[in-house]
């Protein structure tokens, strides 16, 4: 990134500074000589920005480089205090709570995941997830702030992501079928008076697509679909290096499309709130897809451990398809070429780059990959490539960290203040 540096005036300090800061948060600690060479400013003005950061706690001065070989004054080395803040991330889903705590540089710091129950309310969903939120924080030796202070604790920003239809710009669940109970503004109201910082709200894989695209320090793809794949079915969509989200913020609800016709027997959408594509993709179809495989072989141990797991039983199927069951995989392949054709359906309307499967599902691997290319290779159309997530499990919480981390470089590190518009 440019860095944008001017001299004179207090505003014109402050521009200084933040390109300081920048620059030194990037590469965690410099000479005085170097950083001042980097952002283009002379080695006074630097110092004063640097004089005034370190009063702020952002920046620590350590000893003269005496060991230095180069001749003139001996470098005076300063770095980044990462530890100066912390973010968190945030995961919310039907099965589990994830949360992960990391200081200003990204480093996380203490990270937990609890699984949730079947059917749990909207107010014990919080609470769990409350529960986990503060021992994670005191593992990681973080004091919250208290709502209402003017000045904050250790944490400095928060970030959640949850399924559904999501106003980020109101903290509102809108529409959340799968977990019914956590709709409206509960999530955000109540995290922000046990974290007394901002939290900000937003779709799971619209985060997750965030931290896919961003995994690399060396990659940033500009052109891509990440598609959530589980019990549900949801997109994330980059167009141009932009998340797109949409007219009514919910683009890629890719569930909703219906290319395949009618759904499992005996069983309506309606009955579990799912789309018509995530009706035949889904969680449940993969399972009574590999149920039905399992019966015809006489696959009895992956029969018994599918009614065994009850509502967990996808993973139960997913292990199969890792450890190679023929069953397993003859299920995955029946629900890979239905996907195939959501895929082929992208391609057409968005000719993304590259499409990225995350979700439980991502755990396949490259099995899943292969059926996937093998059910789209007879499309008219060149395909865009196809990866699983490297995040997996962990992609939305990942995300939600970047977009913590962000906040603070648009509100504390820029010259954009708290509450302001994008």
């Amino acid at each position: 990134m440019e860095q944008v540096v001017a001299a004179g005036t207090q505003f014109m300090r402050e521009v200084n500074s933040v390109a300081v800061v920048r620059r030194l948060r990037t590469e965690g600690r410099m000479s005085v000589s170097a950083l001042a060479k980097a952002v283009g400013l002379s080695r006074q003005a630097v110092t004063r920005s640097l004089n005034a950061l370190a009063a702020e706690g952002l920046v620590e001065f350590g000893p003269v480089d005496r060991d230095s070989t180069r001749a003139g004054r001996p470098a005076q080395l300063v770095r980044f205090r990462a530890e100066a803040g912390h973010v968190l991330g945030v995961s919310i889903s039907p099965q589990d709570v994830r949360v992960a705590v990391a200081d200003l540089a990204g480093a996380v710091t203490a990270a937990d995941a609890v699984q949730l129950g079947a059917r749990l309310g909207g107010e014990e969903v919080v609470a769990t997830l409350l529960s986990t939120v503060d021992g994670t924080l005191r593992t990681a030796g973080i004091t919250p702030g208290t709502a209402g202070e003017s000045t904050a604790g250790d944490l400095w920003f928060a970030s959640v992501g949850t399924p559904g239809i999501v106003d980020p710009a109101a903290g509102v669940i809108k529409l959340i079928p799968s977990m019914p109970g956590l709709a409206g503004d509960l999530l955000v109201r109540r995290l922000t008076q046990a974290l007394g910082c901002p939290v900000y709200l937003d779709n799971d894989v619209k985060l997750a697509t965030q931290g896919e695209r961003r995994r690399e320090a060396d990659r940033r793809e500009d052109s891509l679909v990440m598609i959530h794949w589980g019990e549900r079915v949801g997109a994330g969509i980059v167009l141009n290096g932009e998340l797109y989200r949409g007219a009514s913020n919910d683009s890629g609800d890719v569930g909703f499309l219906d290319l395949l016709g009618a759904g499992p027997p005996g069983e309506t959408r309606s009955s579990r709130g799912l789309g018509p594509f995530e009706d035949r993709v889904g969680g449940a179809e993969i399972v009574r897809q590999a149920a039905a495989a399992a019966d015809r072989a006489g696959e009895t141990e992956l029969l018994s451990r599918i009614e065994a797991m009850g509502e967990h039983a996808l993973e139960a199927v997913l292990d199969a398809v890792v450890a190679g069951s023929p069953a397993a995989l003859e299920a995955l392949d029946v629900v890979a070429r239905r996907f195939a054709k959501g895929i082929a359906a992208i391609r057409a309307i968005l000719d993304p780059r590259l499409v990225v499967i995350g979700g439980p599902l991502a755990r396949c691997g490259e099995p899943l990959l292969a059926a996937l290319r093998r059910h789209l290779a007879g499309e008219p159309l060149e395909q865009p490539a196809l990866e699983v997530s490297a995040l997996q499990q962990d992609a939305v919480v990942h995300g939600a960290l970047l977009h913590s981390l962000d906040e603070i470089e648009r509100t504390r590190f820029g010259l954009v203040r708290p509450g302001s518009a994008w």
